[in-house]
């Protein structure tokens, strides 16, 4: 039986030990180059985009949104970054693993492309990622489905108010200790506030078991964001502007 096409999905979420920023500013420079040229050399083979998480998180400095059909690049990857003279000061406090699949919900308000359709992961140009790890409670899954889709049918609906949030949700069940991976893409945060506020309020949510830590990531060249990482965020505010 031919099987579908589908992706695997890592989020990984990176930690500099202080201590690098006390090396010498050449062994800086030459490390930062090394490990830029890594992921730049991975984009030729996987989807990967970067985002900093400086001053949004404190206890991570940048993401690595990787995806791939083959599970075993996460691997070669990850001994690269490791490997580097950069990776040994490099923690990962956070780690998801995850895969795309059709959803069972969105049959009712399917159109082409829709989020829940697709097996393949296109991140757009927004500036902002929000990230997520999402369990559901195990009540959830003795309801009967069609009072499911009920549910969820309102809760997709409340989704759509929102055009300006586009989302991505992957599965990790049996792969991570989470259930999904839900990653948000939009130019404004202030609309996925908004929308998460209103979707508390929906049914469906009640169900929700864990939905943290939250992880808010702006778009940021690989390059920059090392660079940043001694240089101060403020000089990348002012590349970004």
């Amino acid at each position: 039986m031919a099987r579908e096409r589908r992706q695997y999905v890592r989020f990984t979420f990176y930690h500099l030990d202080p201590g690098w920023r006390r090396l010498p500013a050449n062994d800086r420079a030459s490390g930062e180059a090394e490990l830029a040229g890594i992921i730049d050399g991975w984009t030729d083979r996987i989807l990967i985009r970067t985002y900093s998480t400086i001053g949004t998180r404190g206890d991570c400095d940048l993401l690595v949104w990787q995806v791939s059909e083959n599970l075993d690049d996460f691997q070669a990857l990850a001994s690269d970054v490791v490997s580097s003279g950069m990776g040994s000061y490099m923690q990962i406090p956070y780690s998801y693993l995850s895969m795309t699949k059709h959803s069972m919900y969105v049959s009712e308000h399917e159109h082409a492309g829709q989020e829940g359709t697709r097996l393949t992961i296109a991140p757009g140009g927004a500036r902002y990622l929000f990230v997520y790890p999402f369990v559901k409670t195990r009540g959830w899954y003795l309801q009967p489905q069609p009072e499911r889709q009920r549910m969820m049918s309102l809760h997709i609906a409340m989704g759509h108010k929102y055009p300006t949030v586009k989302i991505n949700t992957t599965y990790s069940f049996g792969l991570d200790d989470q259930e999904f991976v839900l990653a948000f893409e939009t130019d404004y945060p202030g609309d996925f506030l908004d929308l998460v506020q209103e979707l508390r309020e929906t049914e469906a949510s009640s169900y929700t078991l864990r939905d943290t830590p939250i992880f808010t990531c702006v778009t940021t060249p690989i390059r920059e964001i090392l660079r940043s990482l001694h240089s101060g965020a403020s000089e990348m505010a002012l590349s970004a502007r």
